[in-house]
């Protein structure tokens, strides 16, 4: 669960008194703590009111008001965002914080709405929507979602773990000077399916292209054939090499996030259509993430 920790506004704050070198101290390594023990998601401080803003609605009028702003315990002077497991890990954690300000201070907890809070309301294209402006904000692009149709594919796997992921350019070396020879080929459209994973990030790789259905593998080759399944679809516009980085992001943070129930146990694929330049590593570079139906 996502909890924002707000810390509110104290007349220290208000007065834009810095905080002590010993406060400074204090809380950077609390956050140091919240970083290695993986809650910490962001958190700054904020200037006080009278820097700030307000917009107030009335019909289709929109008035601003400049600061300062009256009532300074119900001003907020930062914000933590964690992830924890429960409310009451929050609480704890909230309570090894540092006082955060010198005459006193008050931190206050809220909980982020998740898509199951919305009930019916939030339809399936709402959540789609949603989830697509996340992958944007995350630097991922938009997202497309699709059915695969079934896929035969046949190519060259091997078995990887997170440290020798590494090495799949090489089992791609080694499938290159068979592309458009493959019997039964169709097209030149290139994948490469994770299959097999394991909790410890072990996996198995398949690097090939699509075949037809009654294709026969060659000896040295492994053929899997992928059911017709609706997709998450990211098209990656950087060079190859970041791709990695990108899948991470994507599991790590945007399926958590993202509110769509994603079949974890299903093969994912990065597609490389026929618009992808070997010589550049760019370009025609998709990751497909399987959906639950």
């Amino acid at each position: 669960m996502k909890v924002m920790v707000i810390v509110k506004a104290s007349p220290e704050s208000e007065a834009g008194e810095m905080p002590s070198e010993q406060l400074l101290t204090d809380m950077g390594n609390f956050n140091e703590e919240l970083v290695k023990a993986g809650i910490m998601e962001f958190g700054e401080g904020l200037h006080p009111s009278s820097r700030g803003k307000r917009i107030e609605f009335s019909g289709k009028n929109r008035i601003v008001i400049d600061g300062p702003f009256a009532e300074t315990k119900e001003l907020i002077a930062g914000f933590w965002i964690w992830n924890v497991k429960s409310m009451d890990e929050a609480v704890e954690w909230a309570k090894k914080c540092p006082n955060p300000h010198e005459s006193g201070g008050t931190l206050e907890l809220r909980t982020f709405f998740t898509a199951e809070d919305f009930g019916e309301e939030f339809t399936p294209e709402a959540r789609e929507q949603e989830a697509s402006l996340r992958a944007q904000m995350m630097g991922l692009g938009e997202v497309r979602f699709e059915r695969s149709g079934d896929l035969k594919l046949v190519g060259l796997q091997k078995s990887y773990t997170a440290e020798t992921r590494d090495q799949i350019p090489q089992l791609w070396q080694q499938l290159a000077p068979s592309i458009g020879q493959i019997p039964g080929q169709r097209g030149m459209v290139a994948y490469g399916v994770c299959l097999n994973a394991t909790p410890d990030c072990s996996f198995d790789y398949l690097a090939g292209v699509g075949v037809e259905e009654d294709a026969n593998a060659a000896a040295e080759m492994t053929s899997v054939e992928l059911p017709d399944r609706r997709y998450a679809v990211f098209e990656h516009t950087g060079h190859v090499s970041k791709l990695p980085g990108a899948i991470d992001t994507i599991w790590r943070k945007w399926v958590p996030e993202s509110g769509l129930n994603v079949n974890a146990d299903a093969p994912c694929f990065e597609r490389y259509t026929e618009d992808y330049d070997p010589a550049a590593g760019q370009g025609g570079t998709e990751i497909w993430i399987p959906l639950a139906e």
